[in-house]
């Protein structure tokens, strides 16, 4: 049976396009009253014009925590679901507003303070979009920003992906700590076929190429996220498709790197990123 979100408001970012506009779209077509948080508007009215239900557009930009916080500022009402899912995939070196590596910075921090900002609002679930390409990833304390190494977009994606785990981690520790009903859970989406590689460097449009004849669709790819933010799974759940290497499938509990599953390092990288973004989470008993 489907569950029913009547009565309940998902904020779901980078839902003008991708899986983000097929999980915005899947929640809407359940009742939730959906926000897709966008940086282009345009894009995302039409969008929402595609919806049923209630479907509304709020602007943010996740390389620029100044407009992380002005959305936050501006979002007075509960928030039962936050969908971290905007991101971008293998583009070339260049920096966010705030100097930020922009896989680092877009993937992780700004979706990190989202979540801190949001996070005396929320009552339901924070669910962020990881990927496969974690278990390619490490975490270079010394370097997060990639200012002195040299540069690999492949490199930096992974370290990307597996700062989004290890976020969930930390935080599904911190809400039960506090008490708190709130849960943390991620999503991994399989190959879909997207404009997400768009962007992307040379190696990203080959993969692209090479990757479109068998992804799945848009909303397949969804799926994943869709039922992390609405299934009856525990904390710090990893769900992605099912089948064919994890590529794509029927949504189930999927493993993650051992990296992924350390507990100091997701420790160590929440201490560098309250330092950098210079949010903090209100985490009280009870929340």
């Amino acid at each position: 049976m489907t569950t029913s979100l009547t009565g309940r408001t998902a904020v779901v970012t980078g839902a003008n396009s991708g899986i983000g506009r097929s999980a915005a779209r899947l929640l809407a077509a359940r009742g939730a009253r959906v926000v897709l948080a966008v940086r282009d508007l345009d894009k995302g009215r039409a969008a929402a014009a595609t919806m049923s239900g209630r479907a509304e557009v709020r602007p943010i930009d996740l390389s620029d925590l100044a407009s992380v916080r002005a959305f936050a500022e501006s979002f007075t009402e509960p928030v039962d679901l936050l969908i971290n899912n905007a991101g971008v995939m293998l583009v070339p070196l260049g920096r966010t507003t705030d100097g930020f590596e922009r896989h680092f910075g877009i993937n992780h921090l700004g979706h990190f303070a989202l979540a801190g900002l949001l996070l005396p609002r929320i009552r339901g679930r924070v669910v962020t979009v990881s990927s496969g390409g974690h278990k390619r990833g490490t975490i270079d304390f010394d370097d997060p920003n990639w200012e002195r190494r040299p540069y690999k977009a492949t490199r930096a994606y992974g370290q990307s992906k597996l700062a989004n785990l290890l976020f969930t981690a930390e935080l599904q520790r911190r809400l039960t700590e506090s008490g708190s009903p709130v849960i943390a859970t991620a999503a991994h989406p399989g190959v879909a076929a997207t404009n997400l590689l768009s962007d992307g460097d040379r190696f990203a449009r080959f993969m692209d190429r090479v990757t479109r004849p068998f992804a799945q669709t848009e909303e397949d790819g969804a799926r994943p996220t869709v039922h992390a933010a609405t299934a009856d799974i525990p904390g710090n759940s990893y769900v992605g498709p099912g089948g064919l290497g994890e590529l794509r499938g029927a949504p189930k509990l999927v493993g993650r790197s051992k990296d992924a599953r350390d507990p100091e390092l997701a420790r160590r990288l929440w201490t560098l990123s309250e330092r950098l973004t210079g949010v903090g989470f209100a985490l009280t008993p009870g929340h």
